[in-house]
């Protein structure tokens, strides 16, 4: 299912959930794994303009290489590449040279780790620069995540967006291919409902959501279409927590246009950072292609990646 992985890594234990769950999915899809590691201002591996002449980048690798020698020598299909950089261009910029399918990352420094419970989103970091641009979707784990590997409960949160559509359909495909439970999910924001009308809303939003997408995710064993009130993040964490989901899937800044505005906190962010399990990010240049995983009778169709 992914034939090429990004890994995103700081070959340190702050990045090991992460790294677990890429050579996880290598060994079982046998993918091609690139493990990527960007030194540069924001890293601490010293100052960018010195890093390539001074043979740092080199020595960089080599330490990665004997960080993770134990799973490397059980991995063939594995490449090291350490590249001085600005972290989200560089992230980028491989994952599209390599014409990768998924990119997974940890929240990537000692910093973000301390802060995790403490911070409610994280504007302008590495993750959400990944997780908007990328042309493919974007597994932010933060957190181990005991179990098989497999993915049984899958939540896909949704606005109801035209973008959102796309993280949906991925996620009646990882459903389909993991036979998985799938919940759909809308959550409507309390400060715009009456309350004397949320039980209405509450129902009706659930019938649009089945209307919308039931035709495409038809054949689904356990798909069940649900609506929260409340604070968007906050519900599918409370959502993910009580559906035991090992797996959130939601776009990345559906209905943001502005991209400086987007990095202002974004829900997508807000749950990778608390959840209890794995999240995929989803954006809008990989909704562009979306519409070639499903036909119009909601068979499922190979997607070709373009990233």
């Amino acid at each position: 299912m992914f034939k090429d992985i990004v890994l995103a890594v700081t070959p340190s234990s702050i990045c090991e959930n992460a790294a677990e769950k890429a050579f996880s999915f290598a060994s079982r899809f046998e993918s091609k794994l690139y493990l990527l590691h960007v030194c540069g201002m924001e890293q601490g591996w010293g100052a960018m303009e010195h890093l390539e002449t001074s043979g740092v980048v080199d020595r960089i690798r080599e330490n990665m290489k004997e960080y993770y020698k134990e799973r490397l020598c059980k991995m063939p299909n594995c490449e090291v590449i350490v590249v001085a950089g600005i972290s989200h261009n560089e992230i980028l910029r491989v994952a599209r040279k390599k014409n990768a399918d998924l990119i997974i990352m940890g929240p990537h420094t000692k910093e973000h780790a301390e802060k995790r419970s403490k911070m409610w989103g994280m504007a302008g970091s590495t993750l959400e620069r990944v997780s908007q641009r990328a042309r493919c979707p974007v597994m932010i784990v933060t957190r181990e995540t005991p179990g098989d590997g497999d993915f049984k409960n899958i939540v896909a949160a949704t606005d109801l967006s035209e973008q959102a559509g796309c993280a949906v359909a991925y996620a009646g495909q990882l459903a389909r291919h993991y036979k998985a439970g799938l919940t759909i999910l809308n959550v409507l924001e309390s400060s715009k409902i009456y309350p004397s009308d949320i039980r209405d809303q509450i129902e009706k939003t659930r019938t649009r959501l089945q209307g919308e997408y039931g035709a495409r995710l038809e054949g689904l064993k356990d798909c069940s279409f649900e609506c929260a009130v409340g604070d968007p993040p906050m519900e599918i964490l409370d959502v993910a927590q009580k559906k035991k989901a090992d797996l959130v899937i939601m776009a990345h800044h559906s209905k943001e246009t502005d991209p400086e505005k987007a990095f202002l906190g974004s829900t997508v962010t807000k749950v990778a950072l608390n959840c209890g399990c794995p999240t995929m990010s989803v954006n809008r240049h990989f909704d562009l292609r979306c519409g070639m995983m499903y036909d119009q009778t909601g068979q499922v169709v190979e997607a070709t990646s373009t990233a």
